[in-house]
């Protein structure tokens, strides 16, 4: 049997047509055309097609003996024939011309075994010759032996699977049985597990809509493949089959005891048994602090009992994990390593030496408006740093303090702003940070007690703590008779207890929703703090309250830009939670037209928010194509509705850009306000060219709301990366509108983002590879950017502290490897581009063009991290934040 391709034929392709032809057509002298054929064929070939033709004539032989050692041969030449992957098997191809003469035949045998073996070789020719639809292959191959498949070959295996994958849907239609598909399905996935095939198995499996069978065939040795197509396609699929095919990851990844990779599907799922039971199936108490940091990355509040964790001192060492304890310690461990510790001034920022003389001059007149974006910035660049040159001024200073200075260069509703700053620059430093704030109680000044109450919430935020120091303090102060100073203390606990679903936090704030008398602004930031600390918890109470609170004010309340927030506090409590929605969406309807659209746009991008659901998309980019005479408000939710929807993955994040680069060309002006922060959302802390170009241009766009919305995008797309080329657009932006004090402000806004934690900070709500979304940095995000559709009311106006809702999605962008006492180890890692990986054959690296560092280390979007030693064994697969590592006992040390 030749391997080789035959010398004497013009070329495979014309040679297969002409054969097509031969069976279409019945020539009018076939003998003729025959001879014609042969010519072209090389010795072997032509002995091998009349010792074929002869099989076909012995298999219609009368005698059985015959036809069985017919049929033997003709079967073993079709297994062992093996061709190039590009062209028909040679024996599959000189039998073609004689499939309809075997059909024929096998119609009129009787029932034997040689009936069953006719069948199998039947079954493999109708591979390359039944018509599209007929699904013969599997016809015959359910008529024929019930043995080995995978001798016939992969090819073969691949198409039956196909054929099954059409006949079940059909069988499904009409409700036949489908048990002797599901023999053969069994068959068919032991084969594709075998080969490596993993992929192809949980395709033929979710297409028979039977994933269960997954688990009994997996092994160690293909597990962890299996589960990453798994993990990567739910994103793709409908609900409810994406979390059934989580569920079936999260069973396997049990079954083999890899219980990190258990654990953050879990958390995906948002599923708490599902993390207990990781707890309670796991008796070691090193993994056990790695899911401790896992949980506190994500911001889950989490009570460990005595089922989880046996002995009271490891308990609390656990739990102390989980609240976050550890966080400032290990980021102040970063920026000593990283050395960049010397705090910083807004001057330093903004870098006016680089600038052509005009603008400097324009700056130093001492305007408030100029301190108060300073205020900003240094807070956003000294971030959890714990020192900086305006506020925090060493002791010696203290008695004519330049930190009070600092705060009365600011204007009344701007102190509020500056109080709280401190608690962003001491962020998570919950002792030493109520130390400080401390001062600034005794006040006479109402902003900078309101200030003190929000710095409170902020040093707080993302920390957990036994004794509640934030709801002793600020629990007094919610009832109090001054408007600001409520907002300070309701955002505040906000902040600090958000995602935690604090009982006693809505006991306190639910009432102020149903005050008639209460201002509109203190109900907004009400709405929006319980949909913080109740975040995707679909608390029925809440939304009630909200929902009365929403019916109960007046039509020209409603025209308000602070109404608008209320529908957001309620679509924060769906967050993610999909169709668990539709009630309220329902009663929604019912509410003053003014705010109606408003509402259903902001509860739908709520829910679905993250999912990846593309009828979602399509359905708010249908809202965005309405022309209205005047601008309807409902629009800009729904543009920000196709970001939040869209995030979730690489393609339709990338389809998004491009949807939204359309509706700046045809949108009317209210939506070309909110294209910039979508834009800002899809690309959080993830600066990509593309989008930067357009975000540059809009920062000079005629109307100036587009152009701050711009401007304060640039600012959060580059957020925590000290990306040069922004860094050069802003500052020059700087001194293009040095005039104009509101666009100046959104420049140094963004400068401060840009240089977010000195550049060790993200804004970035997913975490673990890009593989969960925190609910909680989410809610910040968006609440953030609803504010800014309306700049000039609300961050323009004197409520600029919208801004700090931004703390709730700050994460330290590290790996800080430790030691098994949790004492940071440095160790070489590489990091690197992160390459997507699944379904590929063999081992591929992870990643590529990388660099070899020692821990800890800075990743940035898309980058991730492997280990350069064989010398220790880490305690979690994915490489982020805080990773326990182990040493490995059979490392040898090679001198």
């Amino acid at each position: 049997m030749s391997k080789t391709p035959d010398p004497n034929s013009t070329g495979g392709s014309d040679k297969s047509t002409r054969e097509e032809a031969t069976i279409k057509v019945p020539s009018k002298d076939p003998k003729k055309k025959d001879d014609k054929k042969d010519e072209d064929l090389s010795e072997e070939d032509l002995a091998l097609k009349q010792q074929l033709e002869l099989y076909v004539e012995r298999v219609q032989d009368a005698d059985p003996g015959l036809q069985k050692v017919a049929l033997e041969s003709m079967r073993q030449e079709i297994r062992t024939s093996t061709s190039s992957m590009t062209s028909v098997p040679k024996p599959l191809k000189f039998l073609r011309p004689h499939y309809g003469t075997l059909k024929g035949y096998y119609e009129k045998m009787p029932d034997s075994d040689l009936k069953t073996l006719l069948a199998d070789v039947l079954s493999v020719l109708a591979l390359t010759m039944s018509a599209e639809g007929e699904r013969e292959s599997l016809k015959y191959r359910l008529l024929g032996s019930h043995g080995d498949i995978g001798s016939w070959g992969h090819e073969y295996v691949r198409n039956l699977a196909g054929e099954i994958a059409q006949e079940y849907g059909k069988r499904q239609s009409e409700e036949a049985p489908i048990d002797d598909l599901m023999e053969l399905v069994q068959q068919i996935v032991a084969f594709h597990m075998k080969h490596n095939a993993e992929p192809e198995a949980v395709d033929l499996l979710m297409e028979v809509e039977d994933l269960d069978l997954l688990v009994e065939h997996v092994d160690r040795t293909n597990y962890k493949r299996t589960c990453s197509y798994l993990t990567s396609s739910a994103k793709y699929l409908p609900g409810p089959d994406d979390m059934l095919v989580l569920d079936i990851a999260y069973t396997i990844y049990m079954k083999f005891e890899e219980y990190p990779s258990a654990l953050v599907t879990a958390l995906y799922l948002d599923n708490i048994q599902y993390v207990k039971q990781v707890f309670t199936s796991c008796g070691d108490p090193l993994r056990k602090k790695q899911f401790c940091y896992i949980l506190a990355r994500h911001g889950q509040t989490f009570e460990l009992d005595e089922e989880m964790c046996a002995e009271d001192e490891e308990r609390e060492g656990l739990q102390e994990i989980i609240n976050n304890a550890k966080l400032s310690e290990g980021y102040l461990t970063l920026a000593r390593d990283i050395e960049v510790m010397e705090a910083k001034t807004p001057e330093d920022i903004y870098k006016p030496h680089l600038l052509d003389g005009r603008a400097s001059a324009g700056a130093s007149v001492d305007s408030a408006r100029q301190n108060l974006a300073s205020t900003f910035v240094n807070a956003f660049v000294n971030a959890g740093f714990g020192q900086d040159k305006l506020m925090t001024v060493p002791s010696e200073a203290s008695s004519g303090g330049a930190s009070t200075s600092w705060l009365f260069k600011n204007k009344e509703h701007g102190k509020a702003s500056a109080a709280a700053s401190l608690g962003m620059i001491l962020l998570w430093d919950v002792d030493s940070g109520l130390a400080q704030i401390d001062k600034y109680f005794h006040s006479t000044d109402t902003h900078i007690i309101a200030g003190a109450l929000l710095g409170v919430g902020i040093v707080n935020c993302g920390i957990k703590n036994e004794c509640d120091p934030a709801l002793a303090l600020l629990a007094e102060y919610i009832d109090k008779e001054d408007p600001s100073i409520r907002i300070g203390a309701i955002m505040g606990l906000g902040l600090a207890y958000a995602g935690s679903q604090n009982e006693q936090i809505r006991s306190k704030l639910t009432p102020i929703l149903g005050d008639s008398k209460a201002p509109l602004d203190v109900l907004a930031f009400t709405a929006i703090s319980l949909g913080l600390v109740f975040v995707g918890s679909c608390n029925e109470e809440i939304a009630q309250a909200i929902i009365f609170a929403l019916m109960e004010r007046s039509e020209s309340e409603l025209g308000e830009p602070f109404a608008r927030l209320l529908p957001l506090g309620l679509g924060l409590l769906y967050l993610g939670k999909q169709e668990s929605v539709e009630a309220t969406a329902e009663v929604s309807k019912t509410f003053n037209e003014k705010i109606r659209k408003h509402c259903d746009m902001t509860l739908l991008s709520c829910a679905y928010a993250g999912t990846g659901n593309v009828l979602k998309v399509q359905h708010f980019l249908g809202q965005c194509a309405q022309h209205f005479e005047k601008g309807e408000t409902f629009q800009g939710p729904a543009v920000l509705g196709i970001a939040m929807v869209a995030m979730a993955e690489e393609l339709g994040l990338e389809m998004a850009i491009r949807s939204l680069e359309h509706l700046l060309q045809y949108g009317e002006q209210n939506i070309r306000r909110a294209v910039p922060l979508a834009l800002a959302l899809l690309c959080i802390s993830n600066p990509k060219v593309n989008v930067m170009d357009t975000l540059s241009r809009l920062s000079h766009d005629s109307d100036s709301e587009v152009a701050m919305a711009a401007i304060i995008s640039l600012g959060l797309i580059g957020a925590g990366t000290n990306n040069a080329r922004i860094a050069g657009m802003l500052r020059n932006l700087s001194s293009y509108y040095y005039k104009e004090a509101n666009l100046l402000f959104c420049v140094r806004i963004a400068q401060g983002l840009v240089h977010l934690g000195k550049g060790l900070l993200t804004l970035s709500p997913y975490h673990s590879e890009h593989f969960l979304l925190s609910p909680t940095a989410l809610a910040g995000l968006v609440t953030m950017l609803h504010a800014c559709l309306d700049m000039k009311a609300i961050i323009l106006g004197k409520y600029h502290y919208v801004l700090y809702f931004l703390t709730l999605a700050m994460q330290p962008r590290m790996l800080l490897t430790v030691d098994e006492s949790l004492k940071p180890l440095s160790v070489p890692v590489r990091v690197g581009q992160a390459v997507d990986v699944v379904g590929q054959a063999g081992r591929p690296k992870t990643i590529t063009g990388f660099q070899t560092h020692s821990t800890p280390v800075l990743l940035a979007a898309g980058d991730r991290a492997e280990l350069a030693t064989e010398k220790y064994i880490p305690l979690s697969p994915i490489l982020e934040g805080f990773v326990i590592l182990k040493e490995n006992p059979d490392y040898r040390d090679v001198q």
